[in-house]
């Protein structure tokens, strides 16, 4: 298997956007969520290469890629057009989480996508609550204070819903430094998601063939979801995967993408 190290790609604005690649065959670039740097992606990403090159890249902000003020979702599309570009011209897209919904904005601007793979889209629908109040100038106004921790706590609590005890539990995290590092990107996360909302105009214009994925042990909220996103899009259909929750296992989601992308 074939492992080509950390590249990078220029965006139309300029802005450097590091990337790696693995495997052999048809395109297929991964767009991860929150909180995910690129190498949140490499475990699907080797998974997937037997049959694919699979690129993996840090979204602006993260990791090796750099950011250009001020952001907007279309700069995002843009980076993502550079990678299709470094492909070939066209590729598969699997979206992550809030990825997921930038990977749709995406296709609907239209981007040369050949078919598309959504992990759990975040979007409200029925029982989930949707936002209270400004996320992103929240979020906006924690980090230019200086309070990434803060921010990060807003995102899990306001954003995501998690648990005020669980919130607390995870400041022990080994990994809490690496959350508050990537704490600006939680503003353009949830200018991505909106209000949670599944816009009908964003839904009809994604016409190429999608999947939208699930876990059958994730949150109601995030089943219906799913279920409300393979309804409004023209050309989707839903599989529900047993035992599975929002966490990715590699083993278990690479042979239905894979199924998906060779049918």
């Amino acid at each position: 298997m074939e492992v080509i190290p950390m590249n990078k790609v220029r965006s139309s604005d300029g802005t450097p956007i590091a990337y790696d690649r693995v495997g052999e065959g048809p395109p297929l670039i991964m767009v991860v969520g929150a909180f995910n740097e690129r190498s949140a992606g490499t475990p699907l990403a080797e998974a997937l290469a037997p049959g694919f090159t699979v690129f993996t890249y840090d979204r602006r902000g993260r990791g090796d890629s750099g950011d250009t003020s001020p952001y907007a979702v279309d700069r995002e599309i843009d980076d993502l057009d550079a990678l299709i570009a470094e492909a070939g011209g066209s590729a598969a897209v699997f979206g992550y989480s809030s990825g997921a919904v930038l990977a749709m904005r995406a296709a609907a601007r239209g981007l040369a996508i050949t078919r598309l793979a959504l992990y759990e889209p975040p979007f409200t629908a029925g029982s989930a609550p949707a936002p209270t109040e400004d996320a992103a100038a929240r979020l906006s106004e924690l980090v230019s204070a200086g309070r990434r921790g803060d921010a990060v706590e807003y995102f899990q609590a306001k954003v995501v819903g998690i648990p005020a005890e669980v919130v607390v539990q995870l400041r022990d995290a080994p990994f809490r430094a690496a959350l508050e590092k990537m704490a600006h990107t939680l503003v353009y996360e949830v200018t991505i998601t909106g209000d949670g909302s599944i816009p009908a105009e964003l839904a009809a214009a994604v016409t190429v063939p999608t999947l939208v994925i699930a876990g059958e042990e994730s949150p109601e909220g995030m089943r219906e979801a799913a279920r409300t996103v393979a309804k409004a899009l023209p050309h989707a259909r839903l599989v529900s995967l047993p035992g599975q929750t929002h966490h990715i296992v590699p083993a278990v989601v690479a042979p239905v993408v894979k199924d998906f992308l060779t049918t």
